[in-house]
């Protein structure tokens, strides 16, 4: 599976190039496709970051991510 570094997620937020990719828990996301990831904002959510912390005040569970198809995994950093 592809590895992309925290800058390489951070082009794909919806406003640089047409890809808009979230990251979970070291996993990345495509959610180009969701209406709900219009211009990549997603209520107070931004895209091309890793949205592991935020979920904690989701009102949706983690199983949402099955709906999205993945990318790669988030390169540690070191």
């Amino acid at each position: 599976m592809p590895e992309f570094t925290r800058s390489q997620l951070a082009l794909r937020n919806g406003q640089d190039r047409a890809e808009i990719w979230i990251a979970f828990k070291g996993v990345i996301y495509d959610v180009s496709a969701s209406r709900l990831w219009k211009n990549g904002k997603h209520y107070e959510h931004w895209a091309g970051q890793d949205l592991t912390e935020e979920m904690e005040d989701a009102p949706h569970s983690e199983s949402v991510f099955g709906r999205f198809v993945v990318v790669g995994r988030l390169k540690l950093p070191g």
